[in-house]
């Protein structure tokens, strides 16, 4: 089934390749929309940089990457009999593990025909007349697309040092978000990390049972919580597999996405004792649903501040040196406020012989010199840097291809001031090009897997509404979206959220304004907000293209 063109439709440009969707992106949205999409009989192409599929999961490779979502919830649903066949190893999976299983679901489902690798989409420019998209590559590439699918995930963009002198450093360096493929021997060596984030959180145990030294310079300690990861338990996979369908169908009205016990109390109603109980036996738990101990951690200062310090206490009681503890003590945000961490032995690595923490947020980190890192006129000689300094999150790569939508204007330029979507899907001024989980969606709040499926059923559902009635656009009317930021700012100033400079505001990058990018309301209530606009005919959304209804929808 080939979607029709209206009778305005141009040509596609001379020797242009022809599609119904292209999508930028290969990772979990990609795959999946992919698949939706050639289910409907319709001609789509992923175009992907890199050599194979898995996204975030192909790049980030570094020593002790692992998903802070158990194993059991992180995978598809939407195939019955995939999630019967595969088997995951431990409760929290490895890189490593996730990967294979991205390459399972390619195989199995015969993608990687309709997946171009090796290619970056350098520019994707709407076509007022023709109604389609125009799309180049770095391999010479010219696509014309009815629609555009932006799934270039939220954690995409490394964020590169630019620290003084670092290109007169003879040592090695690496970026945990893109670490050789072929692994890095790190024995023997003097290793300084550059971070304590939740990457550099995951690495640093390994690193340190690897090096010779490691010495980590730290800006902002961050809360992390023991993962507790473990082999998978035969009797808890079968439990999961049994009632498979029951469980996911109720993940998805949650919060988070995320199957856990929560507990409905405030931390302020529970007697001292209670609490400690409470906050211990989630510690012994282990991983993110620590901050499920209480329903108002995010939301009430003097709940969240009784959390903190039992962390902290925790930290104390880990680290022997108490110098050592104090700088790795939170004290500037929330817990939670950050997205928590999670860990195997982070703390009792700083018990060490071989390891050393530096406190630069007093004394910044002045230059790298030939020999190593610079701080407050000494040089730590080192043998490999690991910058472990995260990412443009959620618009770097959106903002990177930067397309050009009606009248050519540019999406660096309507996002300025920050992002501006309507329901994470569309920004107005873009016809037809969608983001999976882009800002203003759940998103990185969320169970990853759990809100892309949900995106990519609603965007492939959209387009097969297009086509039943012959409509050659929809882009989000003004107001409309103006309302959704406007809730999305609202939902998250009702949290302690914004109070922690947090990538989710984008204050890990220098000029990015600051804006809480994902949508609190949650899971569930979102999904609902989605089901509601499309059962109303797409309320919000201007249907068709012609200069008239454009300019209904201003």
């Amino acid at each position: 089934m080939k979607m029709s063109n209206d009778s305005t439709t141009h040509e596609a440009p001379k020797n242009a390749m022809a599609l119904d969707v292209a999508i930028v992106g290969a990772g979990f949205a990609g795959m999946y929309m992919l698949h939706r999409l050639r289910s409907m009989g319709l001609q789509a192409r992923v175009f992907e940089r890199a050599s194979d599929v898995g996204g975030t999961w192909y790049w980030n490779r570094y020593p002790g990457a692992r998903c802070d979502v158990e194993s059991m919830q992180y995978s598809y649903s939407f195939d019955q009999a995939l999630q019967q066949e595969w088997h995951w190893s431990e409760r929290f999976a490895s890189q490593p593990e996730i990967l294979r299983y991205a390459c399972h679901v390619a195989d199995r489902l015969d993608l990687r025909r309709d997946i171009q690798f090796h290619t970056s989409v350098t520019s994707a420019t709407f076509n007022d007349a023709a109604k389609r998209w125009d799309i180049t590559t770095d391999r010479g590439d010219r696509v014309s697309a009815r629609f555009c699918v932006m799934a270039t995930g939220c954690l995409s963009t490394s964020r590169q040092p630019d620290f003084k002198g670092i290109d007169r450093y003879r040592g090695k360096t690496y970026h945990t978000g893109n670490w050789p493929h072929a692994g890095v021997d790190l024995t023997g060596l003097r290793v300084g990390v550059i971070g304590t984030g939740s990457s550099a959180i995951q690495a640093i145990p390994v690193i340190a049972a690897q090096a010779e030294h490691l010495t980590v310079f730290q800006r902002t300690p961050n809360f992390s919580i023991p993962t507790r990861n473990r082999p998978m338990d035969e009797t808890y996979e079968q439990s999961w597999k049994q009632d498979y369908p029951a469980r996911r169908a109720v993940a998805r009205t949650l919060r988070t996405g995320v199957m856990t016990e929560v507990n409905d109390m405030s931390a302020l109603a529970a007697s001292e004792a209670d609490r400690q109980r409470i906050y211990e036996e989630r510690w012994q738990l282990g991983g993110t649903s620590f901050m499920a101990a209480f329903n108002d951690l995010s939301m009430n200062k003097a709940s969240n501040d009784t959390a903190a310090e039992f962390v902290r206490g925790k930290i104390r009681g880990i680290v022997k040196d108490p110098a050592v503890a104090e700088i790795l003590l939170p004290h500037n945000h929330p817990i939670g406020t950050k997205r928590i961490c999670v860990d195997s032995q982070y703390y009792e690595t700083y018990n060490r012989d071989n390891v050393s923490l530096v406190d630069v947020r007093a004394t910044p980190i002045e230059e790298i010199t030939e020999r190593g890192v610079q701080v407050d006129g000494k040089v730590y000689n080192l043998d490999v840097i690991v910058f472990a300094t995260g990412f443009d999150a959620m618009t770097g790569t959106l903002i990177a291809i930067n397309p050009h939508g009606r009248d050519n204007v540019a999406l660096a330029d309507e996002w300025e001031a920050g992002p501006r979507t309507y329901l994470g899907l569309m920004s107005a001024n873009f016809p037809n090009m969608f983001m999976v989980t882009g800002p203003g969606s759940p998103s990185v709040l969320s169970n990853m897997i759990v809100s892309i499926e949900q995106h990519v059923d609603w965007i492939a559902d959209c387009v097969g509404y297009l086509q039943a009635h012959d409509l050659p656009t929809i882009e989000p009317k003004r107001e409309a979206q103006d309302a959704w930021v406007e809730h999305v700012n609202e939902m998250a100033f009702r949290t302690l959220y914004p109070t922690a400079n947090s990538w989710y505001m984008g204050a890990n990058i220098p000029g990015k304004p600051r804006v809480f990018m994902p949508y609190i309301g949650g899971v569930g209530a979102y999904r609902a907000k989605c089901d509601e606009v499309a059962a109303k005919g797409y309320e919000g959304f201007a249907l068709g293209s012609n200069r008239a209804t454009q300019a209904a929808a201003e």
